[in-house]
């Protein structure tokens, strides 16, 4: 039996891995768009301000790792222009035709604009960066426009301030990384100016070409790589991205889908939703290459855990905000708390901590956290007990570790979570 994977970044290689520990009589076959596979593209920001020294230290395996170890055949520079079911083939740009048993599609996503002004830049693949890269190094641009308020818009405001450039950025909300929290916004935007970044919120920059800046970094979102498929008979869901069953299966029998190309269960609404994220692409990807190689297994959902950096500053979340939850049909309460994340004798900073539950069934909804300590290892803790659909007197009574080089005898999530309690009382 011949499985064809169409990618080969997080999702697509993680499939084609799994279906290989299973299944060692498969003839697997990768094809991959770009020139590199299997590297990591959430370094890329920090490539670009100078943590990481270069594009080969994001590279996790070279395709010779994939030959050779595990006899999975990688292709790359193959883009896939048709999907024949029917015929069970796929058609490459170049006109080759290749035949498959099984399918997954790992074609992950796309920004949402390009242009192709000289100074106009996205940052989503390993080109992209290269590209930005030779620009600052040759044209050594001065000042730089960033447009948008999501994931890489505030990360490359950290990054390019970092390089020395004046950075304004432009969002045409009134908040920040779409959670529609208030404080949330305030405590970024205070971050970015004591960087001295320049933020315009409810801002709409324009065309982006048209603007002075010397450097122009377009974030605006992504949209999913879905029209071979959807061309070929795949069902959308109301994302806009592949509409997949438990198994990462899509409507067409035999053709799985993972990652940023498909919808994803969302663990506290019940509902589908795209939410493109690498740690999801890996879940995922194994899954689909689970099933594609015979093996019955599930992926559970998510509940949409992230944290990223903004001038120092972490920035994590999971779960549902205030106003989302309200729109999912809950009746939400939260408690927002400022606490020390260690002992003032132990120099600790603070962290704002933000807890949501449903008022009728007091389950946690979501949480978010701002500081400069420990908001990762945090927010995975809230992360687990919305997957375990806690309520908020359980997460009160949680035994967390307590060491005042770590955290204080409450730790703020407690505290919160006791304010959450009072309030819901």
């Amino acid at each position: 039996m011949k499985l064809v994977v169409i990618g080969g970044v997080a999702a697509g290689l993680s499939a084609a891995s799994r279906a290989r520990r299973l299944d060692r009589s498969l003839e697997i076959v990768v094809l991959e768009k770009g020139n590199r596979i299997s590297y990591g593209a959430c370094g890329l920001p920090y490539w670009v301000e100078g943590q990481v020294r270069s594009m080969e230290e994001l590279t996790v395996y070279k395709s010779d790792f994939f030959e050779r170890e595990r006899d999975i055949r990688i292709r790359t520079g193959c883009e896939v222009t048709a999907v024949r079911h029917s015929q069970r083939e796929v058609a490459l740009r170049s006109g080759e035709r290749i035949r498959y048993d099984r399918l997954v599609w790992a074609a992950g996503a796309r920004p949402a604009e390009r242009s192709q002004d000289a100074r106009v830049f996205t940052l989503h693949t390993d080109t992209d960066a290269e590209r930005l890269q030779e620009f600052l190094q040759t044209r050594q641009p001065r000042t730089a426009a960033i447009i948008g308020g999501g994931y890489i818009g505030l990360e490359m405001a950290t990054a390019l301030r970092a390089r020395g450039l004046t950075v304004t950025l432009f969002h045409d909300g009134t908040q920040l990384l779409h959670r529609e929290e208030d404080w949330l916004t305030k405590k970024i935007v205070e971050r970015l100016e004591l960087c001295r970044v320049e933020v315009r919120l409810n801002t709409r920059a324009g065309a982006p070409a048209e603007l002075p800046h010397d450097l122009v970094l377009c974030a605006t979102g992504l949209k999913p790589n879905v029209e071979v498929m959807a061309e070929a008979g795949a069902e959308l869901g109301r994302s806009g991205a592949l509409r997949v069953s438990e198994q990462q299966e899509t409507s067409l029998s035999g053709v799985y889908a993972a990652g940023d190309c498909c919808e994803a269960l969302h663990v506290v609404s019940g509902r589908p939703v795209w939410v493109p994220l690498g740690t999801t692409a890996n879940k995922m990807g194994r899954v689909a290459g689970s099933n594609a190689a015979g093996k019955r297994e599930r992926f559970g959902g998510i509940v949409g855990t992230s944290v990223l950096r903004v001038g120092g500053m972490a920035v994590a979340t999971t779960g549902l905000s205030t106003q989302q939850a309200r729109r999912e049909g809950f009746s939400p309460v939260e408690a927002l708390i400022e606490s020390r994340a260690r002992p003032k004798y132990f120099r600790g900073k603070m962290l704002h901590v933000q807890l949501v539950a449903d008022r009728g069934s007091r389950r946690l909804l979501g949480a978010a956290i701002a500081g400069d300590e420990d908001a990762a290892g945090r927010i995975n803790v809230v992360a687990a007990a919305l997957t375990a659909k806690m309520r908020v007197e359980d997460f009160a009574d949680l035994d967390l570790a307590y060491a005042p080089p770590y955290s204080t005898v409450n730790d703020p999530l407690l505290v919160a979570a006791h304010q959450l309690h009072k309030a819901l009382d």
